[in-house]
């Protein structure tokens, strides 16, 4: 039964992986042609719009599907099918009022929020903190349910509306601008399409996902009248729960991810107002970190965020039946399956960031210093990583607090350091890197302290972290020799990539499998496992 539970959580981080990474993959290639359109200018002004837009879709209804979902899920641990729903119905009238609230605060607000060429793109995101809340709440519930699809496919027709918009209204929004007095304009039209585009995106993913609760109300209807035993909880009772839960998961999310936007404000205040550089050079210089640099970063975290996802609902049920083992099992299983991708994606990162950057954003001005923040920055992978799925774990097991308290620290000692680096020294877009490195570093170990000490769980270090480490420094050597070798012989970049990372995969599962890094009956837990397991035999690997 526990093999199955932590095989469930696998297949449902599968579904959200692949969906998470399709929408990375779909977002950094229309960012390459939307930066062709905007510069690095229009994506610094989309960057700050976006920036202040996301903290206060954080602070209103972003952490609401993972806490729907906890709370709902303990209900339906123990068949209380009424009162889950009851808890979605809370929910709707929760984002439907805190949304309206923060979409007109939002948008009253921008020319307070952000800086004068940021307040139309910001005018335009406002709405969307609405819909957001709409499309959480709906994605909370199927998560409830362990049923990630609908999720998954929301997500990739949000992205891939988005990206259809974006580009299409950055073209034709800067198009009569061009060679024209008023060519100065086109990053603020530029970044005023890419918002349209998120958006557009967020309004799709919300009607589907509506026709799919639409078809699938008899389900729900049908476990509501079965349920004939669960006391109802009332809903003064339910809000009380909600609000008590979804509180301290929003302060934990938003601290959590607050770090850009201060960082942002920061960089923008210090640069102009000590450095003397002008607004122009200041935006740009940011696009390329926000713009370039964190999109490629975001998509190996992605399995970490799908992981997290599945993670929750199930975590809570096991907690809520105090079924302390199998919550243990669920945790190490998830947390290992995590790293043994998080490793290799940043070492490959790293050793791969000229080429990687080469490909997806070519503006020759900015190749050095994007591929430069990459390679460096490539370790921040698996801090973020583990630190995304420990904040899960304990938002799982009730400990909403805790989250909060960690990221603040981590939050007060990010700023003590970046502060000075960014007043006294000539690191630039360097300190941004180092500052975001401490944080998630630092998130780590409070939170793996925290669990620790709520759950008296010991992660295994050797498989969890030692072997995914000591075969990803083999693979990165192995990367950049197949890599520079087939350049070397092709003279093509894209098929040189093409061929070494496949190449790199292979080495890497090899090597893991050599050092014993995962055993058979862990691998049967993956999705192909037993396709994985017959390769892995015949090579003589296991």
């Amino acid at each position: 039964m526990k093999n199955k539970s932590k095989n469930n959580i696998l297949i449902q981080a599968t579904v959200l992986t692949v969906a998470g990474i399709l929408v990375r993959i779909i977002g950094i290639l229309y960012r390459s042609p939307l930066t062709s359109i905007i510069s690095d200018e229009g994506n610094g002004i989309y960057s700050s719009a976006y920036n202040i837009y996301t903290m206060i879709l954080l602070i209103s209804s972003y952490s609401i599907p993972s806490a729907i979902s906890k709370v709902i899920s303990s209900r339906l641990a123990l068949h209380q099918y009424k009162n889950a729903h009851r808890v979605f119905q809370c929910s709707l009238i929760y984002v439907v009022v805190v949304g309206s609230l923060a979409s007109l605060f939002t948008f009253v607000c921008a020319p307070f929020l952000v800086s004068s060429n940021a307040v139309i793109p910001l005018r335009i995101l406002a709405p969307t903190i609405f819909f957001s809340g709409l499309l959480g709440a709906f994605r909370g519930y199927f998560q409830a349910y362990n049923s990630m699809v609908q999720t998954s496919i929301s997500q990739i027709l949000e992205q891939l509306i988005n990206a259809i918009v974006s580009i299409t209204a950055a073209y034709y929004f800067t198009r009569p601008l061009a060679n024209t007095s008023k060519e100065s304009l086109i990053p603020l039209y530029g970044a005023s399409g890419s918002a349209l585009g998120t958006i557009s995106g967020v309004l799709v993913a919300l009607l589907f996902i509506l026709f799919v609760y639409h078809l699938n109300h008899n389900f729900f209807k049908h476990r509501i009248d079965k349920d004939i035993k669960s006391v109802p909880e009332s809903y003064s009772k339910i809000f009380k729960t909600t609000i008590l839960l979804v509180t301290p998961v929003i302060f934990s999310t938003f601290i959590y991810n607050i770090t850009p936007t201060l960082d942002m404000k920061f960089y923008y205040k210090i640069s102009m107002d000590v450095k003397h550089l002008t607004q122009s050079v200041t935006t740009s210089n940011y696009g390329i970190f926000a713009g370039k640099y964190t999109v490629i970063m975001n998509i190996p975290i992605a399995f970490a965020s799908a992981m997290s996802s599945a993670m929750i609902p199930s975590i809570s049920a096991s907690f809520a039946k105090d079924d302390i083992e199998e919550t243990k099992a669920k945790i190490s299983q998830s947390i290992r399956s995590t790293m043994i991708i998080a490793f290799p994606c940043a070492v490959g990162m790293s050793v791969l960031a000229y080429p990687i950057v080469s490909l997806l954003f070519p503006q020759k001005e900015s190749i050095d210093m994007a591929s430069s923040l990459l390679r460096y920055g490539g370790i921040s992978v698996i801090f973020y990583s583990l630190s995304t799925l420990t904040n899960a774990v304990l938002q799982g097991i009730g400990k909403v607090n805790i989250p909060v308290k960690n990221a603040i620290v981590a939050l007060i000692i990010h700023l003590a350091v970046l502060i000075p680096l960014l007043n006294y020294t000539d690191l630039d877009l360097y300190a941004l890197l180092l500052g975001t490195i401490l944080y998630s570093l630092i998130m780590c170990i409070l939170n793996g302290l925290s669990v620790k000490k709520c759950l008296g769980y010991v992660q295994d270090i050797q498989k969890t972290f030692l072997i995914p480490g000591v075969a990803s420094v083999i693979m990165g050597i192995g990367t950049w020799a197949s890599y520079y070798v087939t350049h070397l012989l092709l003279k093509s970049n894209i098929l040189s990539l093409c061929v070494s990372i496949p190449l790199s995969a292979v080495l890497y599962f090899c090597i893991v499998l050599l050092l014993k890094g995962v055993t058979e009956e862990e691998l049967k837990t993956f999705p192909k496992g037993t396709l994985l397991i017959r390769i892995a035999k015949k090579a003589h690997l296991m």
